[in-house]
């Protein structure tokens, strides 16, 4: 059992940055790669950003590309997603997950945050 913890979120204007933190209570070799996902109001879930163990193989959503950064520093079994020039339509719930390889489909991951709220408006 991994318990996924996400913090970071907030209200912030548009162009505004955040950065979002996932603690792990461990990182697995079972589960090696952390994703990060969103859902807005009314929207399915949808693949953010992806990262593997050692953090030389990365994804992202179109969107979200040249704006977030995904990252993570296993000794302290916490990831990252900075997030810059934020848009409306960021807006959303973010989640971290761990799952077996970096893709940005749901059932590729087995363990999930709560999610943190993320609210860019002016």
């Amino acid at each position: 059992q991994v318990q996924l913890v996400e913090s970071g979120g907030g209200s912030v204007q548009p162009g505004g940055s955040l950065r979002l933190s996932c603690a792990a209570s461990r990182f697995t070799s079972d589960y090696p790669v952390i994703g990060w996902f969103r859902q807005a109001p009314g929207k399915e879930r949808e693949g953010v950003a992806s990262i593997n163990y050692f953090g030389d193989a990365t994804l992202y959503a179109d969107s979200v590309k040249g704006r977030f950064i995904i990252s993570r520093d296993n000794a302290k079994n916490t990831a990252y997603l900075q997030m810059n020039n934020l848009k409306p339509e960021d807006t959303a719930v973010y989640y971290c997950a761990t799952g077996i390889r970096v893709t940005m489909r749901e059932y590729d991951y087995n363990y999930w945050g709560q999610g943190t709220q993320v609210t860019v408006s002016s």
